[in-house]
């Protein structure tokens, strides 16, 4: 079966996540300069993704495709709002947005994975995944540097809500030609 577009998609969220989140720490600095804070954030991503995990099981087999479409449109709206935010609240209002997003996306990634390829064959599929979503992260970084030392980081949170938004268009077109 044809996987190029999930490494396709999957390869832009990587770049997405990849490029905001070593400068999400400035952000967070700029809101309460606590490691506690920031370790809070990320506790409540975490636990808000493994829970969701449990509840999402159960509808994974018949909507993984919609689920990785809502998972990207949700970190967009996210990466949308993130220069908006005022308060460390808001912040955790987010993290907990974007650890349901992260459940959705890791779980339909892999159920996507498994479904698009044949026992026996998947070795080359996920080499060739997880090389493309490897390369996305490292240059992730590299541009997330260059946008910021040119512009802001607001201005990396609505690129990254971009690339979000195009990962969303290349799953819902897969998933209307699979229909």
């Amino acid at each position: 079966m044809d996987t190029k577009w999930l490494i396709r998609s999957q390869s832009i969220v990587t770049l997405a996540a990849g490029m905001i989140y070593p400068y999400y720490l400035l952000f967070l600095k700029n809101l309460g300069n606590s490691y506690s804070k920031y370790g809070l954030a990320f506790a409540v991503f975490t636990i808000s993704s493994a829970a969701v995990s449990q509840w999402l099981g159960s509808k994974l087999d018949r909507h993984g495709i919609r689920l990785l479409t809502w998972s990207s449109l949700g970190m967009m709206a996210a990466m949308l709002s993130f220069p908006w935010v005022a308060s460390y609240s808001w912040v955790l209002a987010l993290q907990l947005l974007m650890g349901v997003c992260n459940a959705m996306q890791k779980m339909s990634e892999r159920l996507l994975l498994a479904d698009y390829t044949e026992k026996g064959e998947r070795g080359p599929v996920i080499g060739t995944f997880h090389f493309w979503t490897s390369v996305a992260s490292g240059f992730a970084v590299i541009l997330g540097g260059y946008v910021i030392d040119w512009l802001t980081i607001n201005a990396l949170f609505y690129a990254s809500a971009l690339l979000y938004a195009s990962s969303a268009w290349v799953t819902w077109r897969a998933r209307k030609r699979r229909e």
